[in-house]
C-alpha cells in the first residue's frame, strides 16, 4: 500500500480502493503466498496501460476548447478491457484509475470473460448544445478509436455518457475505421444495442438487494426506500424497487433533494430527467405537495428500510451512515461506484446492517453490456424477457459466490470482503498461469 500511495500521489479515491480490497485479500494470500511471491497483487495494482490526451473542440462561438480525455486499460486477464466513459468536470487520472480498478473485479464477479478498464474527460456535457457535444465527441473518438475494438476495448457509457454521447462517438468510429463492430456498448436499439441495458444496472442494483434480503427473511414488500441521484440508475432502481413492493420517496441531483411521502412518481421524474433534461427540482411543478431541499447529503436524514446510494463516490460519510442506522435501516445497496466512505461501512457492519458494495451490488450494467457484446459478435438480438432473465441470473450467483467467499475465509455476512476475493481469484488465477506479462 505505502508503494501504491508513493507511485500514485495526490489520488486519494484510488489509495481507498486499493486499500479497500488489499485489507480484505489478507486472509487469502496467508492460504496462497503464491501470489505475493510471483508478483500478482504487485501487477493488480499497476495498469497494463494508461491513455491520456488533449481533446480540442469548436463550440457554438467558433471558439476552440480543450478538455483531457483518458482511458486506462487497467486488467485484461481474463477478457477484453471492459468499463465506462464518464464525462465530468470532476474526472482526473485518480478518478478514472480508481474506477478502472474496481471493475477488474466487478467485471470478473459477472462470471463473463472482460477485463477492467475506464475512460472520461473532464468535459461537461450540461449546458451544451447538441452541436457541441457531438463536435466534442468526435473529437474524443478520433484519438480513442487508435486504442478500442470489439476484441480490444469496449467502452460504454457512464456519468455524462448517455445515448446521444454513445451515438456520436460511434458514428465516428464507424466513419475512421470503415467497420461495423461492437466496439461500444450502450447502443441504441437501431444500431446494435441490447433491450434492457438502459435498465440494467439499475434492476441489477435490486436483484442483488433482493437476494441480500431474502437471504435474511426479508423483501421490499412494504418497505420505505430512499435512493440518491437520478439519473439512468435511480431511475431504474426506483422503477424495479416499486415493481418489488417497496415505495421510494426521494430522489436527488447534484443541487438537492426531493421527498415524496405518497411516493416517488416516476413518469415526472422520467419527463424531467429523459426528455427535458432539467433539475430535480422541477418535480414540484408536478407535485407541488412534495417538498425540495438544497443540498443532497440532507437526503439521507430522511427515515428509511433500505437505501440504495446512485449518486456519485463517498457520499455517505459516517454521519449519514449513523443517522441511517439510529433511524432503523436496514439494508444498503451501492447503485453508485464506491459512495460509502470506509468509516460508513464500518457503522453499518458494525451496526449489522445488510451491506451490498458497489463492484457486486452495480454491476448488472457492465454483465448486460457484455451481453450485449455477445449479441453483436452473433449478429442477434435477444427479447427485454431473455436479457432481464439472464441478467437477474447474474445477480443472483453474484450474491452467492460473494456470500460463500465470505464464509470460506471465515468473514461470514461480509459482502465487501467475499466480492473482493471471489473477484480477485478468477483474475489472480489467471495471471498465474500466463507468467510474468
Amino acid at each position: 500500500m505505502a508503494k501504491v500511495i508513493a507511485r500514485n500521489p495526490g489520488e486519494p479515491e484510488f489509495h481507498q480502493a486499493v486499500m479497500e480490497v488489499l485489507e480484505s485479500l489478507e486472509p487469502v494470500v496467508e492460504k496462497r503466498p503464491e501470489f505475493i511471491e510471483r508478483g500478482v497483487i504487485d501487477e493488480l495494482v499497476e495498469p497494463e496501460r494508461i491513455i491520456k490526451f488533449r481533446v480540442p473542440w469548436v463550440d457554438d462561438n467558433g471558439k476552440v476548447q480543450v478538455n483531457r480525455g483518458f482511458r486506462i486499460q487497467f486488467n485484461s486477464a481474463i477478457g477484453p478491457y471492459k468499463g465506462g466513459l464518464r464525462f465530468h468536470p470532476s474526472v482526473y487520472e485518480g478518478i478514472i484509475k480508481f474506477l478502472g480498478f474496481e471493475q477488474i473485479f466487478k467485471n470478473s464477479l459477472t462470471g463473463l470473460p472482460i477485463g477492467g478498464g475506464k475512460g472520461g474527460s473532464d468535459f461537461d456535457p450540461k449546458g451544451k448544445s447538441d452541436a457541441e457535444v457531438m463536435r466534442f465527441c468526435q473529437s474524443f473518438m478520433t484519438e480513442l478509436s487508435r486504442h478500442v475494438g470489439a476484441d480490444t476495448d469496449v467502452p460504454a457509457g457512464d456519468i455524462g455518457v448517455g445515448a446521444r454521447e454513445i451515438g456520436y462517438m460511434f458514428g465516428q468510429y464507424k466513419r475512421l475505421r470503415n467497420e461495423y463492430t461492437g466496439v461500444l456498448t450502450g447502443k441504441g436499439l437501431t444500431y446494435g444495442g441490447s433491450l434492457a441495458r438502459k435498465e440494467a444496472t439499475g434492476y441489477g442494483l435490486c436483484y442483488f438487494a433482493d437476494e441480500m434480503l431474502r437471504a435474511r427473511g426479508m423483501s421490499f414488500e412494504g418497505k420505505t426506500v430512499v435512493i440518491s441521484g437520478s439519473g439512468n440508475v435511480a431511475i431504474y432502481a426506483t422503477e424495479k424497487a416499486t415493481a418489488l413492493g417497496g415505495k421510494v420517496v426521494a430522489l436527488s441531483d447534484s443541487n438537492g433533494y426531493i421527498y415524496d411521502a405518497n411516493g416517488i412518481d416516476l413518469a415526472a421524474v422520467k419527463q424531467i430527467k429523459e426528455v427535458e433534461r432539467k433539475r430535480i427540482k422541477e418535480y414540484l411543478t408536478y407535485h407541488p405537495e412534495a417538498t425540495y431541499t438544497e443540498g443532497c447529503s440532507g437526503i439521507w436524514s430522511i427515515k428509511c428500510d433500505i437505501a440504495l446510494p446512485c449518486a456519485t463516490q463517498n457520499e455517505i460519510n459516517e454521519e449519514s451512515a449513523k443517522t441511517l442506522v439510529k433511524n432503523g435501516v436496514k439494508a444498503v445497496a451501492e447503485g453508485a461506484n464506491m459512495p460509502s466512505t470506509p468509516e460508513a461501512i464500518h457503522t453499518f457492519q458494525k451496526a449489522g446492517v445488510l451491506f451490498g458494495p458497489a463492484k457486486a451490488a452495480n454491476a448488472g450494467g457492465v454483465a448486460t453490456s457484455a451481453l450485449e457484446m455477445s449479441q453483436n459478435s452473433m449478429r442477434l438480438s435477444w427479447t427485454f424477457e431473455e436479457v432481464d432473465e439472464k441478467l437477474h441470473n447474474i445477480m443472483r450467483n453474484i450474491y452467492k459466490n460473494a456470500a460463500k467467499a465470505a464464509e470460506d475465509y471465515g468473514m461470514k455476512d461480509n459482502l465487501v470482503a467475499g466480492a473482493n476475493i471471489a473477484g480477485f481469484l478468477k483474475v489472480a488465477e489467471s495471471m498465474l498461469a500466463y507468467g510474468v506479462c
